[in-house]
């Protein structure tokens, strides 16, 4: 008996590949009747009888145990699911729906409607959504500044078209919001077309989330797609790379300029130590999958400009525990170019946007990429707000008075572009009652020079605070003054 050296060739495209022999929570193992075996990474379609209707639960080949048998993690509920369902599969990755049928559209990591609309034509073009990213040679870069009207953001840490930004932050300290006010502020002036992946989401944000989309008047350029909380690790493992396709095909297929929006990152990593512990797979460091750095880097690198096409993305990042030395932080961080970073106490003190200026960082802070004088100014709010923190400690035991003139004056002017770097947002006018500003750069460091250079001195804090640009400011502090004399 002689066996043949041959490479298998597939078989028809969605054939019938085996049956279920084994049900464990989300994994799934199959003993496939075929000699040929779908690769890791594969596409799965395993038929279930749910209430008398027949519907298919996708999932994707992780492992090979043995000669006959894969092992998958479905990106579905297996509740019910028996041992003996068929299995089918057209041997390539999971797909995803792109073009412009999905704009506007609400999907989940499979590409299936959850919007309640109609479904899509049946002639929609698909994509993989396992890709390898364009090689260097293929790779452009830009210089190009992303204006956000965040003057925070803008002035601190500056995007770049094409670039990616991290929002690192503990619970409760407003990254949801300010990826929100994002999307509202960026759309409108955007030319492109935005995607939104929420990773863990839940339900009630993304009924949120597309009620305010509707109300903006800016669905009709957005994608949202959803791998929510209630749903299997799986599901939340990949609806990043279901994001990133429909992503990829504007940017290559359409040439266009594409934003894409993630909330939040951090749970796509949970969602793969999950996978990870549901495989076997003996964790790493703090509990985390052996694989996290292969898999964010995966992730990330796909996320580049090609040609005259831009992918910028804006990534939120929950911090466990405000520990910004966790294995998943520092990984993720690794990769961005610009870094916000969120913090607790600004929150508390109402802050609003309660951006850290002093851990926020930008590799566009310099004179090559956004200028000598918006470099200048952007340093210079940041070493004055810095020695204010440095002050902190001796103003709380002995006083502000026991401060030298010149630290004093320091100080007051510190609190005064904290104050001057809030702003109301959009998406907070039902909470705060004040309608949203959005400032441009050249305001923006008017403003912030303006306090340097002392003009704001006498002003009340008061007047600087939640504002948009400084002449709002000076109205408001002309009213005070008023009132005060009446």
């Amino acid at each position: 008996m002689t066996t043949s050296t041959q490479p298998l060739s597939a078989p028809n495209t969605d054939a019938f590949i085996g049956v279920v022999v084994a049900v464990r929570g989300a994994v799934v193992d199959i003993e496939c009747t075929n000699s040929c075996l779908p690769k890791v990474g594969h596409g799965l379609f395993i038929q279930h009888l749910i209430e008398n209707r027949d519907t298919k639960i996708v999932a994707e080949v992780q492992a090979h145990i043995d000669l006959n048998i894969v092992r998958a993690i479905a990106l579905q509920p297996t509740m019910g699911l028996s041992r003996g369902s068929k299995v089918r599969s057209d041997y390539s990755p999971i797909t995803m729906p792109v073009g412009d049928a999905v704009l506007g559209r609400l999907l989940d990591v499979t590409g299936a409607i959850r919007d309640g609309g109609p479904a899509l034509p049946k002639d929609t073009q698909r994509q993989a959504i396992h890709r390898p990213p364009p090689s260097l040679s293929e790779q452009s870069e830009s210089s190009t500044l992303f204006s956000t009207g965040i003057k925070a953001l803008d002035l601190l840490t500056p995007l770049a078209l094409g670039g990616k930004t991290a929002m690192f932050g503990g619970a409760g300290v407003g990254k949801t919001v300010l990826v929100m006010e994002l999307i509202n502020s960026m759309i409108k002036g955007y030319d492109g077309v935005a995607v939104f992946a929420g990773v863990g989401e839940r339900s009630r944000e993304g009924h949120e989330m597309l009620l305010e989309m509707r109300e903006s008047g800016v669905l009709d350029r957005t994608v949202l797609l959803y791998g929510q909380m209630n749903e299997p690790p799986g599901a939340r493992w990949r609806t990043p790379l279901s994001a990133l396709s429909i992503a990829e095909y504007f940017r290559d297929q359409r040439e266009q300029n594409v934003l894409l929006l993630m909330d939040n990152v951090f749970r796509f990593v949970q969602a793969g130590a999950e996978v990870s512990s549901l495989l076997g797979r003996l964790p790493s460091k703090v509990g985390y999958q052996p694989t996290l750095a292969s898999e964010v880097g995966e992730f990330q690198e796909r996320i580049v400009s090609v040609g005259n096409a831009a992918v910028t993305a804006v990534e939120a990042v929950y911090v466990p525990a405000d520990d910004f030395t966790d294995p998943a932080v520092t990984t993720i961080a690794s990769h961005v170019d610009s870094m916000v970073v969120l913090s607790r106490s600004m929150a508390a003190d109402g802050m609003y946007p309660a951006i850290n200026p002093i851990a926020s960082s930008s590799v566009l802070l310099n004179a090559a990429s956004v200028g000598e004088r918006h470099a200048h100014i952007g340093n210079a709010v940041r070493s004055s707000i810095e020695h204010y923190q440095e002050l902190r400690d001796v103003i709380a035991l002995l006083g502000v008075e026991e401060l030298s003139s010149k630290e004093r004056k320091t100080v007051e002017r510190a609190r005064r572009l904290q104050r001057f770097l809030t702003q109301p947002f959009t998406v907070t006018e039902g909470f705060t009652g004040l309608p949203g500003r959005s400032v441009s750069i050249s305001d923006t460091l008017d403003g912030c020079q303006a306090i340097l250079d002392g003009e704001c001195d006498t002003w009340q804090e008061s007047s600087l605070y939640m504002i948009g640009a400084l002449d709002e400011a000076r109205a408001k502090e002309t009213r005070l003054k008023e009132t005060t004399q009446v």
